[in-house]
């Protein structure tokens, strides 16, 4: 909720900005988050709007009115938004990245087209697109520098990878890079880089201790083919590097915001703050701290309500009553924490709502929270 009298800061940002970042760790509703700041900038804002979602659950498809989502941007349905009653001032686009295809792609355009198969067909690759720690962090940032360079969109809005540890989301790109450039990994592998200039099928580990015992351990076929890989990748090392850069200068730019998006429960303080922090001494803007799926207390309508029912049914409700009261108060001392180690950014909560957000109707509805139009009083 923004102070009296200020513009609520998403709003401010949904005009403002060419790219928001909705961060935060899984089971939050970040992908909602993100999916109804676009809404809301398309619609409301009249700014043509991308949502690029991590999520690969049908949640957010099925409530853009989609069958399902994939690499490609998708137009959402003008006859969708007006049957949901939500106005349609500018285009909203939605996609969900496929990161082993956008790795692919990053690949496709980069290497040597001498070096291209080597490196899609080898195993480490595999690896490394799929698995490695901070590779989907990675490749969704490079997939935000494509989008926004391209210039087809007034606002995208990047859903990020659940994130248990925001350092994983902000250092990315390094540990890639120190994957694909380690001079440990250098060193282990000198006799095979120095027979790969001169050809594999001549390589041999004798010369090198470590290379020695760590074939033993991998097969001397792993270690060759480990070392092959390294020679293909190392072409691509530059390339990594400028776009690291890029992707780290569109992250600080004045045009970028993260919102954080939290739930009220006392386990994410930490979490959040640290997040928090994180941002803030990279010199990252945060517009907003989203509180998600927060308990209102029971109103003295709703208690004078149950007073009036028959027993047993009256005791049952005001046991319930209470119990909300009980969650209520929960959240208020989890976010009363959360803004004193956050200040001054402004904080927005948005109610638990019966159900899901699983159309647009509710995603629209939860936009109007997001922007101010409705607001719940903070605990």
């Amino acid at each position: 909720m923004s102070a009296p009298g200020l513009e609520n800061p998403l709003s401010r940002a949904l005009r403002e900005k060419t790219v928001l970042v909705a961060v935060g760790s899984g089971g939050v509703g970040k992908t909602t988050v993100a999916a109804a700041l676009a809404l809301r900038s398309a619609s409301a804002e009249g700014r043509r709007a991308l949502v690029c979602t991590i999520d690969p659950a049908k949640r957010l498809a099925n409530a853009l009115g989609l069958s399902e989502l994939g690499n490609a941007e998708m137009r959402i349905d003008e006859a969708l938004l007006r049957h949901a009653d939500v106005p349609a001032k500018a285009p909203l686009f939605a996609m969900m990245l496929d990161m082993k295809r956008t790795w692919d792609e990053l690949v496709e355009r980069s290497a040597p087209p001498d070096k291209r198969e080597k490196i899609l067909n080898s195993r480490f690759y595999q690896a490394l697109s799929s698995r490695l720690a901070g590779s989907q962090e990675y490749i969704a940032m490079e997939k935000l520098a494509q989008l926004r360079a391209r210039s087809d969109y007034d606002l995208v809005v990047l859903d990020t990878p659940p994130t248990a540890h925001a350092i994983d989301f902000l250092d990315a790109p390094n540990r890639i890079l120190d994957f694909l450039d380690t001079d440990a990994a250098r060193w282990l592998l000198t006799p095979a880089l120095a027979a790969g200039r001169v050809g594999l099928r001549f390589l041999s580990f004798g010369s090198s201790y470590a290379a020695k015992t760590l074939s033993k351990f991998t097969g001397a076929e792993t270690l060759q083919e480990l070392a092959g890989f390294m020679l293909s990748i190392s072409t691509l090392n530059e390339s990594f590097r400028q776009r690291a850069r890029q992707v780290g200068e569109l992250l600080a730019a004045p045009s970028t915001s993260f919102v954080i998006v939290t739930a009220p429960n006392p386990e994410r303080l930490d979490e959040v703050v640290h997040f928090h922090t994180l941002l803030r001494q990279n010199q990252m803007n945060v517009a907003a701290v989203v509180v998600n799926r927060v308990h209102p207390r029971p109103t003295e309508a709703q208690r004078a309500d149950a007073t009036a029912l028959p027993e047993p049914l009256r005791g049952r409700v005001e046991a319930t009553l209470d119990e909300l009261q009980a969650l209520a108060e929960r959240d208020a001392d989890a976010i009363a924490a959360l803004r004193r180690a956050c200040e001054p950014t402004p904080f927005i909560f948005v109610p638990r709502f019966e159900r899901d957000v699983h159309d647009l109707t509710a995603l629209w509805h939860t936009a109007r929270y997001l922007t101010g139009d409705l607001e719940m009083t903070a605990p």
